[in-house]
């Protein structure tokens, strides 16, 4: 039986691929800024900063949200979404020690 290729990478490893795909679109680093900028918002409001549909915006906060990059909470018929520091600084801290590592190389 093949051994899942998964198990062949680390923990960080996987953990900092999943960060990237997360950050694989530029829509979700905009909407990464806007909740920067605007300390968490509703869908609404990133509807109108985008140039995208309520349904794809929808679509990427999920991705966002499976990566732990941002959380959310229901506010009655809405939802306020807003960035998950503590994941936001693990990935930073975990994505400058691989470049760190990666530029002392050469």
């Amino acid at each position: 039986m093949a051994e899942p290729k998964k198990d062949l990478f680390t923990e960080e490893e996987q953990s900092m691929a999943n960060f990237a795909r997360a950050l694989s679109h530029p829509a979700r680093i905009k909407i990464l800024k806007i909740l920067n900028d605007l300390n968490g918002c509703i869908v609404a409001e990133m509807v109108e900063r985008l140039p995208l549909a309520q349904s794809t915006i929808s679509q990427h906060l999920e991705e966002l949200k499976k990566a732990g990059l941002i959380r959310n909470a229901v506010e009655g018929p809405k939802r306020y979404y807003c960035l998950n520091q503590s994941i936001v600084l693990k990935a930073k801290s975990k994505l400058d020690k691989l470049f760190s590592n990666i530029c002392n190389c050469c």
